[in-house]
């Protein structure tokens, strides 16, 4: 009171008085008759519980919100490559450290303040040797990420804030202005009611503050929602951005093949026309395991000739694949990974450039050791690209037919049926694989690939590469942003080529133009 009365007219004060006198004797005679009446008791009970009951709906609407805008908040992209679960755990920390007193929104430098911040803080995860990595970036980027964080942000705002499609910003700094005068008119009228009514006037100072701190709790909530909203949007575009895998012109990636994949489907006199790039499926194993046969029981017909000599598949042969289900594919035929035709080397070169892979292995034979460091060796090429994910791996054990007895050939088989000798020995092989190439035992499926005979392929094996259809999709993906990224980088190369020689070839003309303009001046 000290403080507020010295800043306020005494006569302007007085007429307030005078106007909110009589309401305020009201609320006197009103306690002074409920006393008199014996009823005061009752009124202050139905108080009590009137009021606990509007604080508890204010908390649970208080906490819907906040559901709500959990809820909106962002997440990582599924299709990142895994170097880049570090850096939104480092942005997602950075989110949660912002506090509302620091990053006022009534100030609008906070805008650039905060957005520089979290650019740095993604920057320094992608070039941690670099002074200034917040510069290793293009122009063309910087604007790019600009504009798709706020177009984000606004359709967050535009649904989540209550008027924010009403409201402008000039609203907010006058709501402001006359939200501190109405607090001086409150604060008069608060000392007036405590000399007329004490205790009316002390049940309304608890109530008040009641319902103050659930509206400051909830400005509160909102504040920090929108500070972390923002730190997410722009930390999210900024890993695309320093990760260099933001691409300038809006297009979907998978739109078009890959010139790898034209290439592949040049030496393939196939009628149907692939319009989109193709899910591209990779079959490795050892020679004579039975490759060529898997694909031509995907097939359902006769489309790679089988092994009938060692090494008779002399490079990678694709295949057009389309089936129900299925993302049109590019099935691939691979020489074996034991022969001299396809070394190391290869084999990784043409794992890079997979969707999917089909191992291929066959169950009656025991000596696995040189199938073993192969897949060793992609492993550990795939661990090593930290901007990649690894295509999804599935195991088809071949040949469980020649499985002892050799002489049994009844399937439909129940593995887990110990007293079937056959199924037995399926299951003890599908296990022993899995130990033998390290592998989860669930992804080596049993089948039998004996033309007339196929077994487990159009049913379990199928199953699984549909399981897998997804997570080979986003390898598809980023394997399409990569080339991508190289075709566009030379397509802006050579415009802007083209344009600095227009430049420069008209060059002598618009200067004489420009002389010829300064002359009539």
């Amino acid at each position: 009171m000290k403080a507020l009365l010295p800043s306020v007219d005494p006569l302007r004060l007085l007429v307030f008085i005078l106007m909110l006198l009589p309401l305020l004797a009201l609320l006197g005679l009103g306690v002074l008759w409920l006393w008199q009446s014996g009823n005061l008791q009752y009124w202050l009970v139905a108080l009590v519980i009137c009021g606990g009951l509007g604080y508890g709906l204010q908390v649970w609407l208080v906490r819907r919100e906040r559901q709500l805008l959990r809820d909106s908040a962002t997440e990582p992209n599924p299709e990142w490559p895994p170097s880049a679960e570090k850096v939104w755990r480092e942005v997602e920390a950075l989110a949660q450290t912002c506090n509302p007193e620091d990053w006022p929104i009534e100030e609008g430098d906070w805008v650039l303040a905060l957005g520089q911040k979290t650019m740095e803080t993604v920057a320094h995860c992608y070039y941690p040797d670099v002074e200034k990595p917040l510069l290793e970036l293009t122009i063309p980027h910087t604007l790019l990420i600009i504009e798709r964080a706020s177009r984000d942000l606004r359709q967050d705002v535009a649904e989540k804030i209550p008027f924010s499609n009403r409201l402008t910003i000039g609203d907010l700094f006058r709501l402001q202005r006359w939200k501190e005068k109405a607090e001086r008119v409150v604060n008069i009228y608060r000392a007036g009611s405590l000399l007329i009514n004490p205790v009316n006037a002390l049940l309304s100072e608890a109530w008040r503050h009641l319902r103050a701190r659930s509206f400051d709790q909830a400005g509160d909530e909102l504040h920090r929602w929108f500070l972390r909203a923002y730190v997410c949007k722009v930390g999210y575009y900024a890993i695309d951005l320093y990760s260099g895998r933001l691409p300038l012109v809006e297009e979907e990636s998978v739109t078009a093949p890959t010139p790898l994949s034209q290439t592949d489907l040049g030496q393939i006199e196939q009628t149907t026309k692939v319009a989109a790039e193709p899910l591209r499926i990779l079959v490795l194993g050892r020679t004579n395991s039975g490759k060529s046969s898997l694909i031509n029981a995907l097939f359902g017909a006769v489309t790679a000739p089988a092994d009938v000599l060692p090494d008779t598949t002399q490079a990678l042969t694709p295949f057009v694949l389309a089936r129900e289900g299925l993302t049109q594919a590019l099935i691939s035929d691979s020489p074996g990974c034991d022969s001299a035709l396809f070394d190391h080397q290869r084999m990784l070169a043409a794992a890079e450039n997979a969707d999917l892979i089909l191992w291929v292995t066959p169950a009656n034979r025991p000596d696995r050791q040189v199938e073993r460091d192969c897949l060793d060796t992609l492993r550990a090429a795939q661990a090593s690209r930290t901007d990649r994910r690894a295509p999804p791996l599935l195991i088809a054990a071949s040949f469980i037919d020649r499985l002892r007895p050799v002489n049994e050939w009844q399937p439909p088989y129940n593995l887990t049926d110990a007293l079937n000798s056959k199924a037995a020995n399926i299951n003890a092989a599908v296990r022993a694989i899995a130990a033998d190439l390290a592998v989860p035992v669930e992804q080596v499926i049993p089948v039998c690939l004996l033309a007339g005979n196929v077994y487990n392929v159009d049913d379990t094996l199928w199953a699984a590469i549909l399981n897998h259809q997804d997570e080979a999709l986003r390898v598809r993906l980023m394997r399409c942003l990569d080339a991508r990224k190289r075709a566009e980088d030379w397509v802006l190369l050579r415009r802007q080529m083209a344009g600095a020689g227009r430049f420069v070839r008209d060059l002598p003309g618009n200067i004489g133009k420009a002389y010829r303009a300064l002359g009539k001046c």
